[in-house]
């Protein structure tokens, strides 16, 4: 299950993470509710190789802001704390899936 994590643990999570991908939403979003089950499926056949987290935008701003995040749903990708690519929008799964799978090492 991806993981809800806020904006006080955000950096630490992260940072302890060696490849990470979070998902910026926003409840009324709807083609975040709607990317939500792909990235629980990516997730589930990913195991051991990146950890899958949450963080909602209204909740909070600043973290949102702190990255550049100006639409939603975006996927921001990060190796040890470091953002190392970005995806805007819902996309079709094989899509989504070919961009997670490219930080893979």
């Amino acid at each position: 299950m991806v993981e809800t994590i806020n904006g006080i643990d955000f950096k630490n999570i992260i940072a302890d993470t060696d490849t990470a991908v979070v998902d910026f939403w926003a409840e009324w979003c709807g083609p975040c509710k709607a990317i939500s089950p792909i990235l629980e499926e990516i997730e589930s056949k990913s195991v051991g190789k990146m950890k899958f987290f949450k963080i909602n935008v209204d909740m909070h701003p600043n973290v949102a802001s702190e990255y550049g995040v100006e639409s939603i749903p975006t996927l921001l990708f990060f190796k040890k704390g470091v953002p190392i690519k970005s995806v805007v929008g819902l996309m079709p799964r094989n899509e989504l899936e070919k961009h997670i799978l490219s930080v893979v090492d």
